[in-house]
């Protein structure tokens, strides 16, 4: 799903990506996927930010991460804006889906 918005920048529009993700680890979104959330976050020059009954955390900090205490099964809103946004989410999306 993607959603434009204005940047205010010349009047260029970009898009903002949003997906959604299972927690799919038994013991929940606990510390060793949370850190490696932030990892593969940092790598990006987008802003990745994880939504949990609507509490909303920072990908790229660990604690803002853990802090969520997203139980196994729990859904997640995923939404990514900037240049790599694509790459971004599709690297978010794989640390769900390898259940590294």
């Amino acid at each position: 799903m993607i959603f434009l918005q204005r940047d205010g920048i010349g009047g260029v529009y970009s898009g903002v990506k949003k997906s959604q993700v299972v927690v799919g680890w038994k013991e929940g979104l606990h510390a060793r996927p949370c850190a490696r959330l932030a990892e593969i976050a940092r790598r990006f020059g987008s802003t990745i930010k994880l939504e949990c009954n609507g509490q909303v955390a920072n990908a790229r900090s660990f604690l803002s991460v853990l802090l969520l205490c997203a139980t196994m099964g729990t859904a997640l809103a995923v939404e990514v804006e900037g240049e790599d946004e694509e790459k971004a989410l599709a690297a978010v999306e794989q640390v769900f889906a390898s259940g590294e």
